[in-house]
């Protein structure tokens, strides 16, 4: 039966001005209007669709975003009848009532997911829209909170909570924190704030609220289903991540910081003379001339090819650290300045921190290269391709300092080529991931991967690995990777490691501190990537002279270094396990590292779990997260039959077991007969 175009909605005078709303099905998408709001919601892939509101006149196409342009096809039903509108979208339906206020139900038994709430019966209503000028707005989004819920994803961060009810997240990039805005809940519905404004998002136990310092329209995605359908639904419309490279999911060496060929060379040819795996070694900062020149200067690195060639005789693959900032120094500042490729401010220079360069006793005013602009990017490609692919063949970058590091952070006061900081600020690291994936692709690369240290949503479809950031090298950070690391996996980015020991400091000559490392090393090698680095003791002042103590894995003592050589092996015996797992990311969307719920959504306790987890489907992994611990108590899922991968012990799911974790061993456990090469 047809429905009329327009229907006049009823409402309650509770509020001082009713709301008299009208429905209408526009295109196969059902819009609300009333009081000069607009509210849109449309299909938006299987089980999902996608909510726009906008003051003051139809919702806006074009803003940045993380999803894809097109939508996958999906069928869909509205329906509108007097004082209420209803949109059904497979597992997902979502009901308008005659003032505007949206529920999402389950469409099986039209029990509620989630509802919008208001602030306050009179004022303001569940989107309150408060003018900052030019007709942006800050805006805020309510929804009702619910008795028992969880709440995971958001990016990454060093809270060290796995479950994120009660806590308030700022939805900006800072070094080891990372705001990607997709939540997931126990109630079976995942969440992406399609927004890449600065802002926030406070997870209160009376309500939800998505807050947008600056930005023009209201808008997110939603889908109903378990957290595993939800990656699936949710990678299809941001962007999967493609394939690993093989030479990724080996051991990658790096240090702060290698400082000429000769000393990179020499730390991988002692690995190959040990016999030991080696697939990566990283060249890190200050190789260049001058900050933002991206090039090798000759003085440390005086034949770039010969050390190539070498590398790829001993199955090394070199990675090349790049960053965004330009130093004034720099032969390509004026060109760069004059064309208008720097992120631009509203007061002052062009210049958005300070840091030390080569050939100056003090530190310089750098910018930052606008990655939102195009024809930046197409730029910097440029010099990247012409001083590092083309005459060397390096195609793997370490894309570093990408939140972008400004100091001070004031988004409020830069201009990027998308649009003013408050709004777009948080889009930047994907952007610059794009600058790389792009320019990989138009050479003819079809293996591409970046380690980031900042991301947004759907960076990972630009082929982005992100690292947890510069964190401390205590158990107490050790064990706040794991909620970092899975809370990541569920913000759809599967490529996600540590530096193995953290990043600040750590003597490797204290008996305290190789046992940090012997643990963190284990988690490394279970990790989607295994990478170790960091500025170990006795380090140097910030500067272009700077390194670090040694970071190899024998740095650390015989005893110590017989332990990480046993998981160095591990590792290479799992390669094709973790390609196996890469693949259902890059094909599926489904992460590597897993909290134990997206593989047993129907047991309880397993909701509840934050210091172990699931590397792929096969295999859980209990890290030792306490100094001196010798034991490791764990809970192993309902609904499976595992064994010690050690030991051999069978165990019934649904139960906590407490195996023996000496020094040398960390707990894992064979989900259902896996056959995996654990013990060698």
């Amino acid at each position: 039966m047809n429905q009329p175009a327009e229907i006049q909605s009823k409402v309650s005078l509770a509020q001082s001005s009713p709301t008299v709303g009208t429905f209408r099905e526009r295109g196969g998408a059902l819009e609300w209007s009333g009081r000069q709001e607009t509210v849109r919601v449309e299909p938006w892939g299987p089980d999902a669709v996608r909510v726009r509101a906008r003051l003051g006149g139809p919702v806006l196409e074009g803003l940045p975003g993380a999803l894809l342009d097109e939508a996958p096809a999906t069928s869909s039903s509205v329906k509108t009848e007097e004082g209420r509108g209803r949109l059904t979208v497979g597992a997902l339906t979502v009901d308008i009532d005659a003032e505007g206020m949206i529920r999402f139900l389950r469409t099986d038994d039209s029990t509620e997911l989630l509802a919008e709430e208001r602030a306050h019966f009179w004022w303001p209503g569940p989107r309150l829209y408060t003018a900052v000028g030019n007709g942006h707005h800050r805006l805020e989004q309510r929804f009702a909170a619910y008795e028992g819920e969880r709440l995971y994803g958001l990016g990454q961060h060093q809270h060290g909570r796995l479950d994120q009810k009660g806590l308030v997240l700022d939805l900006v990039q800072r070094n080891a924190e990372v705001g990607i805005p997709v939540l997931t809940s126990s109630r079976g519905y995942t969440l992406l704030w399609n927004n890449p404004a600065i802002g926030r998002v406070e997870l209160a136990h009376n309500g939800t609220r998505w807050v947008a310092d600056s930005a023009r329209q209201i808008d997110y995605w939603i889908t109903a289903g378990t957290p595993a359908d939800a990656q699936r639904r949710y990678s299809a419309v941001t962007g999967r991540t493609p394939m690993l490279p093989e030479w990724a999911a080996g051991f990658w060496q790096c240090k702060l910081r290698y400082r000429t060929q000769d000393e990179l060379l020499g730390v991988a040819r002692e690995y190959k003379r040990r016999g030991l795996p080696l697939d990566v070694i990283v060249c890190d900062f200050f190789h260049w001339t001058h900050l933002g020149e991206w090039k090798f200067d000759p003085k440390e690195w005086p034949d770039p090819a010969a050390m190539v060639r070498e590398l790829d005789e001993l199955g090394v693959e070199l990675v090349v650290s790049v960053w965004p900032s330009v130093s004034p120094l720099s032969e390509n500042h004026p060109v760069m300045e004059q064309r208008g490729y720097f992120i631009g401010t509203q007061y002052g220079p062009l210049a958005h921190a300070d840091w030390p360069d080569k050939e100056v006793a003090s530190t310089v005013q750098v910018a930052f290269y606008d990655a939102t602009n195009p024809d930046a990017r197409e730029f910097v490609w440029s010099r990247i391709r012409d001083n590092y692919l083309r005459p060397y063949g390096i195609k793997a970058f370490w894309l570093d300092a990408c939140e972008p590091e400004l100091k001070p952070g004031f988004q409020e006061n830069l201009r990027y080529w998308a649009g003013p900081g408050l709004e777009v600020g948080n889009l930047y690291p994907a952007e610059n991931a794009r600058t790389f994936h792009e320019g990989l692709l138009a050479e003819g690369e079809s293996e591409i991967i970046t380690l980031n240290r900042s991301a947004w949503a759907g960076s990972q479809r630009y082929g982005a690995a992100l690292w947890s950031g510069d964190i401390g090298t205590d158990f107490a950070t050790l064990r706040r990777q794991i909620a970092a690391g899975l809370n990541t996996a569920l913000s759809g980015i599967p490529w996600w490691n540590t530096d193995i020991g953290g990043f600040h400091g750590g003597d490797p000559d204290d008996p305290d501190y190789r046992e940090v490392m012997v643990r963190w090393f284990q988690f490394g090698a279970l990790s989607p990537l295994m990478r170790l680095h960091g500025f170990r003791e006795p380090g140097m002042p910030l500067g272009p002279e700077m390194t670090g103590g040694p970071n190899e894995v024998w740095s650390y003592g015989e005893e110590t270094g017989a332990v990480l050589e046993r998981y160095l092996r591990l590792r290479e015996r799992l390669k094709p396990y973790v390609l196996k797992v890469m693949r259902e990311a890059h094909e599926e969307g489904l992460p590597v590292m897993r909290p134990l719920f997206l593989e047993f959504p129907g047991d309880p306790a397993a909701w509840q779990v934050d210091d172990a987890y699931l590397f792929g489907r096969d295999l859980l992994v209990a890290p030792v997260l306490t100094a001196g611990a010798t034991a490791r108590t764990a809970y192993l899922p309902a609904g499976a039959r595992w064994t010690d991968a050690w030991t051999g012990a069978a165990y019934e799911g649904g139960t906590t077991v407490t195996v023996d974790a000496p020094l040398e061993r960390i707990p894992l456990f064979l989900r259902d007969g896996a056959q995996l090469p654990i013990a060698g």
